[in-house]
């Protein structure tokens, strides 16, 4: 059981350590004329957008757009708080 527990939970984790990653290379991409219109750029959009979108709600300060700042935060909690959860259920499994 403990053993199933750990690879379910590395999977998720480097899951979402990729997607992270994911969402690094997008912003970057910005930086680039044209990158996100190339077909990389318009994949990479398809699978980042939807999470980035939510955060599209905070205005712009000073023409920075600080919301994937904000939605890799939340990711990096989210990892923090499987990694919590994770480690108290092993100490309950034993």
């Amino acid at each position: 059981m403990a053993t199933v527990l750990y690879w379910l939970f590395t999977i998720i984790n480097y899951g979402l350590y990729i997607y992270m990653m994911a969402m690094v290379v997008y912003v970057l991409m910005s930086w680039f004329p044209g990158a996100w219109q190339s077909r990389f750029g318009q994949w990479l959009g398809g699978i980042v957008n939807p999470f980035l979108n939510l955060f599209h709600i905070i205005p712009p300060i000073f023409g920075i757009d600080f919301s994937p700042l904000i939605a890799f935060f939340v990711l990096d909690l989210v990892r923090s708080g499987l990694g919590t959860i994770f480690s108290a259920i092993m100490m309950r499994v034993g």
